[in-house]
C-alpha cells in the first residue's frame, strides 16, 4: 500500500490541476475494506492535511436501520452504496456494485438495510478461467459481444461472460425484488466494469458510476 507521503505527492499533483493547495483539503473520508490503505489515509488526514478523517464504518451516522445479522460485517462499500442510492432515487431500492466482486443490496422503503448477495467479479473470474485453463486465451471484454452462439474461442468467452453475468446479476434483482415485496423499487448500477455489464442487463434502470462518491460526500455531511 501506498504511504502516507507517498499518497500526498499524488494528491498534491492531483490538487495542482485544479488550482488548489493541500490547505485546501477540509476533511478526509475513505471506504476501504484494507486495514493498512484505511491506516494510510488517516496518517494523511492527520501528518499531511492536519484534517479530521472518517473511515466509513456500520457505526457512523448513515440514515439507514442495519438489519444484517450482525451490522459490523457489512462492508463500508456496500454502506455508501446504500446512502448514496436512497439520496439520490430514493427507497426502496436494489444497488449493484460490479466490482472485484459483485455484490446485490436491498434497501426497503423504510430505509431498512436488508443485506443481498455477493458473486465472484467479472475480471476475477475471467482471470481464474485463463490462468487455469492453458488453451483459452484472454479476451477483451469490452469489445462488442458476438450473439451467444459464437463459432470462435474469444468470442465464445465473450459470450459466456456478458450474457451469462448480466443474467445472473438480472437473476439475484429478480429475486431481490420478489424478497422485497414492495412497489417502485429502483434499481441502481456502478462499479468499474459495471460498464461492461449494464447494457446488457434487463433489470437495471440506472448506472451511476459515481455512485460510490456520492455516497462518501453524504456521509461526510452526516457525521462532520
Amino acid at each position: 500500500h501506498r504511504t502516507a507521503d507517498e499518497l500526498a505527492v499524488f494528491f498534491a499533483g492531483l490538487l495542482a490541476l485544479e488550482g488548489l493547495r493541500l490547505d485546501a483539503v477540509d476533511a478526509v473520508i475513505v471506504s476501504s475494506v484494507v486495514p493498512g490503505l484505511t491506516r494510510s489515509y488517516r496518517n494523511l488526514a492527520s501528518e499531511v492535511f492536519e484534517v479530521p478523517f472518517y473511515g466509513v464504518t456500520a457505526e457512523m451516522e448513515t440514515g439507514l436501520d442495519n438489519r444484517y445479522d450482525d451490522p459490523g460485517e457489512v462492508g463500508a462499500d456496500r454502506i455508501v452504496n446504500a446512502v448514496a442510492a436512497g439520496r439520490h432515487y430514493g427507497f426502496p431500492a436494489i444497488i449493484v456494485d460490479i466490482g472485484t466482486a459483485t455484490t446485490v443490496e436491498a434497501v426497503n422503503g423504510e430505509a431498512c438495510y436488508l443485506g443481498g448477495a455477493i458473486l465472484t467479479g467479472l475480471y476475477v473470474s475471467l482471470e481464474a478461467l485463463v490462468s487455469r485453463t492453458a488453451k483459452l486465451p484472454s479476451v477483451d471484454l469490452e469489445e462488442a459481444p458476438p450473439r451467444v452462439i459464437a463459432t470462435n474461442t474469444p468470442d465464445s468467452i465473450r459470450s459466456g461472460f456478458i450474457y451469462g453475468y448480466a443474467g445472473a446479476v438480472d437473476a439475484l434483482i429478480r429475486r431481490s425484488r420478489e424478497e422485497l415485496g414492495e412497489d417502485g423499487v429502483k434499481v441502481v448500477a456502478t462499479g468499474g466494469p459495471a460498464g461492461v455489464i449494464v447494457p446488457y442487463c434487463r433489470e437495471i434502470h440506472e448506472f451511476d458510476p459515481d455512485l460510490t462518491l456520492k455516497g462518501l460526500l453524504a456521509l461526510y455531511e452526516m457525521n462532520a
